[in-house]
């Protein structure tokens, strides 16, 4: 389990070894997304609080990055923040996230992106609930959720 002084050292000594690379130029990612999915995931954007009902639903699923389709989070690890974003307390794989340090807005704060295409996914706090403390907040744009196969 992923605990902050984990994310701090991965911003600040380098990230778990991706499971795979994905780059594409500018135009290809223009043309494979929406403007909105565009302007948040390789623009570094952020959505408006609570546009999404992904917020508000917690069925069972995975959710992937809109840009590769790399699995990013499991819906178990998904909770109410209250935030107006989803939010989840742990990523599905280890090296799933990549970390990186942002001290844009005035503020200093640890960025979170896909792994795999380094697609913005929002950031990662640590006012999250036990028992790991962290709080994933991401933009539901970044997100596709992928349905439990049921047997």
């Amino acid at each position: 389990m992923l605990k902050w002084n984990d994310i701090k050292k991965f911003a600040r000594e380098g990230n778990p070894e991706p499971p795979r690379r994905l780059e594409k130029s500018v135009e290809e990612w223009k043309k494979e997304l929406t403007g909105e999915q565009f302007a948040i995931t390789r623009q570094k954007g952020t959505e408006r609080p609570g546009s999404s009902d992904m917020c508000y639903r917690f069925d069972p699923g995975k959710y992937e990055c809109v840009c590769c389709g790399e699995l990013l989070f499991d819906a178990n690890e998904k909770f109410e923040s209250s935030s107006g974003w989803p939010s989840f307390t742990q990523p599905a794989e280890v090296n799933a996230i990549k970390y990186e340090q942002d001290n844009s807005m005035f503020m200093s704060r640890i960025e979170i992106l896909c792994n795999v295409c380094d697609a913005h996914l929002g950031h990662v706090f640590p006012d999250g609930p036990a028992p790991s403390g962290l709080r994933y907040c991401v933009n539901a744009v970044s997100l596709q959720k992928v349905e439990e196969e049921k047997s």
